[in-house]
């Protein structure tokens, strides 16, 4: 059985893209949860952390005493064990094209993930109002963001980035909530693109779960002191 190790869903937008992956395809799993506590080498979190991968980060896949970590490793993983699921898109040419925006969302966006956070508990449109306003490299981020999308989606013809759902959808989806929840200005069909995400039953499935938590982790709320 594998077993998907994963950090707040409120917060944690690494543990959301494997979670969503395996939900919508339907491929069995056992979820534990490692709630953030801090990175200090001797919180909670990280003692876990460290029992189940030497990075001591999350989220971990384990396959029965096999470990592996990083999302992108961890997608593969899953694409290569499940080859009947087509996590990826078919066509070679489509296939790769969805490997290069994943590892672009891997290793980029750092405005956008620093500036907007993902909490999908909260309403801060006041603050993505700000980011928006203050920081060009936010607006850049999205730009990009909402001219890759609108390619894709042109491209392959809706309703997800690559026509059926594949990894990049999971991949985007805590850049869906980020947008949503920060109220960032994007036009009306990437906004329906995001709507079709969130309608996912795997991402309303995590969305729900990420409510019911109603934890506050301090480190994860630059714009509250509490709620």
């Amino acid at each position: 059985m594998l077993t998907l190790y994963i950090a707040n869903k409120n917060y944690s937008s690494w543990s959301m893209r494997p979670w969503v992956l395996l939900k919508q395809a339907e491929i069995p799993f056992r979820e534990e949860m490692v709630r953030f506590d801090s990175f200090d080498e001797d919180s909670k979190f990280k003692q876990v952390a460290l029992k189940v991968n030497p990075a001591g980060q999350m989220p971990v896949l384990t396959d029965g005493d096999f470990a592996v970590w990083d999302t992108l490793a961890i997608v593969e993983y899953l694409a290569e064990k499940f080859p009947e699921r087509h996590l990826w898109p078919r066509d070679a040419k489509a296939r790769a094209r969805a490997r290069s925006v994943c590892a672009e969302m891997h290793g980029g966006f750092a405005a956008l993930r620093s500036r907007c956070p993902m909490n999908i508990e909260a309403s801060l449109a006041q603050a993505g109002a700000l980011a928006w306003r203050d920081h060009a490299d936010v607006r850049r981020d999205v730009q990009r963001i909402i001219g890759m999308w609108t390619s894709l989606l042109e491209e392959h013809k809706g309703p997800m980035l690559f026509g059926d759902f594949s990894i990049a959808d999971a991949y985007f989806a805590p850049v869906c909530m980020r947008i949503m929840n920060y109220a960032l200005p994007v036009p009306g069909h990437i906004t329906d693109y995001i709507r079709r995400v969130c309608a996912l039953p795997s991402v309303a499935a995590w969305i729900e779960q990420a409510l019911a938590e109603k934890e506050f982790v301090e480190m994860d709320e630059p714009y509250r002191t509490g709620r």
